[in-house]
């Protein structure tokens, strides 16, 4: 079953952000907001699992590990400050359409990159019980994890003393937004 390798898990993860991506860009104005910010729950987790559970793996189990997650922490840095402008600017500014499509291309370069050069390659070097056990700990990693982007967090260790704090202040500002009837 697909959502019990980590590979699978999060190659289905990154088809789920294209289609979010696509929401997006098909939502009429007044959904946009809320699609935006489904996008960016999504990637937000995502990143935080994959930066807990399986960068610090590929960098133990493979040839290079250190260079091939190294490039990885770079561009998932720079699709997170672009995510954070994209925020701070907010969906009405002139500027979001074009910021957006240019972060959809970081995104999904960066989403290649992982499942060629990281994903792959762990498939080829770790077992069936690896990749089911490391599904299990990203599943447990997003349920913990922030629901924005935190740029410079791109760490097991960062993100283990800056997540839980973040992801806190990331659902009470959520659950504040939809009480007041905001985005």
């Amino acid at each position: 079953m697909a959502e019990h390798d980590v590979i699978d898990l999060l190659v289905a993860q990154h088809g789920r952000i294209r289609d979010l991506f696509d929401e997006v860009e098909r939502a009429p104005a007044d959904k946009v907001g809320a699609a935006f910010d489904r996008l960016t729950r999504l990637m937000s987790v995502h990143e935080t699992a994959e930066e807990e559970i399986v960068h610090p793996y590929a960098r133990r189990k493979l040839d290079n590990g250190q260079g091939v997650v190294a490039d990885r922490l770079t561009e998932e840095n720079k699709t997170k400050r672009m995510l954070v402008a994209l925020h701070r600017a907010g969906v009405d500014d002139p500027r979001f359409w074009d910021r957006l499509a240019e972060l959809r291309a970081a995104v999904s370069a960066h989403a290649r990159s992982e499942e060629r050069y990281e994903f792959a390659r762990l498939r080829a070097h770790t077992s069936v019980v690896e990749r089911r056990a490391m599904a299990a700990a990203v599943r447990a990693a997003e349920s913990l994890a922030p629901s924005r982007p935190h740029p410079g967090t791109e760490s097991l260790t960062r993100n283990l003393l800056m997540g839980p704090p973040a992801a806190i202040m990331d659902r009470a500002r959520d659950l504040i937004r939809k009480a007041l009837g905001k985005r």
